[in-house]
């Protein structure tokens, strides 16, 4: 790839990009840079708290609690691959990221929160074989199909994000080397693009298409089963310990999807908004879930809560 020119000439492309987060409002940078950094500090505080309590704690060591801590761990590295540059775009000027950069960035992202949904999917298939096979359960959900299925999702997320991020690293880029945006998100960077970029829009919305459709699908079939299942029960406090359970994990799905959803819809209807608006849709979809997840387990999972009440208590005992 050219070396980057200094007047975006259509025979260069760029190499290195400013960051640009919230261009309207930049006077104001370093009271986002607080609020960012409290969001930060926050999201790893919640999520490392919780896996240590799933860790230390060997009555929380069943399959369900740990893809839990599974997702919190994801949520801390979904947070660490966008907030540390985008707090370093607040404090300086600009924040200066190189292409290779800008597309790692770009594939973590996007990877991270494609783990988020196939940790969801995965939760599904745990809450399924323990409602509607429960004798079964021991044998079916063992360390070694966690396993596997962790691989499976790592692999589904590469084969979604993969030919997202190798389309986007062969595009040249010589409109601008400004990015208005607080990471390197795909059309946010394609929007600097000076060549035909049609094939990268198309494989990027089947892609996604395909990815929310086979998820849907599968969390469909699941919880519809799942609940089907759990009303034909005949204790009642069975039945009710299971669609709380369910609840909790719906609650999870509809803030991931509905966030997701909804930021696409925003940004192919009101393509004319301002940047800012599309950095705070942007900022809602991906650092909510992650800030959420943690409150919504620990506040709803009475095995998770009570055993973080021990550990508290354990570790700091009340004054008498």
């Amino acid at each position: 790839m050219a070396v980057k020119s200094q007047n975006g000439t259509a025979n260069s492309s760029y190499t290195e990009f400013l960051l640009l987060p919230f261009p309207g409002i930049h006077e104001s940078r370093y009271l986002l840079a607080i609020l960012f950094f409290s969001l930060f500090v926050f999201i790893v505080l919640a999520n490392s708290v919780l896996i240590y309590t799933v860790w230390v704690e060997a009555n929380l060591h069943s399959p369900m609690y740990l893809l839990i801590a599974l997702l919190f761990a994801v949520n801390i590295c979904g947070a660490s691959a966008i907030l540390p540059r985008m707090l370093l775009s607040f404090v300086f000027p600009a924040s200066r990221i190189s292409l290779a950069g800008c597309l790692v960035q770009m594939f973590f992202l996007y990877f991270t929160t494609g783990l988020d949904c196939n940790i969801l999917l995965m939760m599904a298939l745990d809450r399924y074989v323990a409602i509607c096979h429960p004798l079964r359960y021991a044998d079916l959900m063992t360390n070694r199909l966690l396993m596997f299925l962790t691989f499976a999702s790592w692999t589904w997320s590469l084969f979604i994000v993969g030919p997202v991020v190798i389309l986007a690293s062969q595009v040249q880029f010589c409109r601008s080397n400004v990015i208005s945006h607080f990471a390197c998100e795909h059309m946010a960077l394609m929007r600097l693009s000076c060549s035909d970029i049609s094939v990268n829009k198309i494989v990027g919305i089947a892609l996604r298409c395909i990815y929310n459709i086979t998820n849907l699908s599968f969390l469909l079939a699941s919880y519809s089963k799942i609940i089907h299942t759990a009303l034909k029960m005949s204790s009642g406090n069975i039945r009710l310990k299971a669609f709380h359970t369910c609840g909790t994990h719906l609650i999870v799905i509809f803030i991931c999807y509905s966030s997701r959803l909804s930021s696409s819809i925003f940004f192919r209807v009101a393509k004319s908004s301002s940047e800012d608006i599309h950095n705070l849709i942007s900022a809602v979809y991906l650092l909510f879930p992650w800030a959420v997840n943690p409150i919504v387990y620990g506040a709803r999972t009475k095995d998770i809560w009570d055993n973080l009440l021990k550990l508290f208590h354990r570790k700091w005992p009340p004054l008498r």
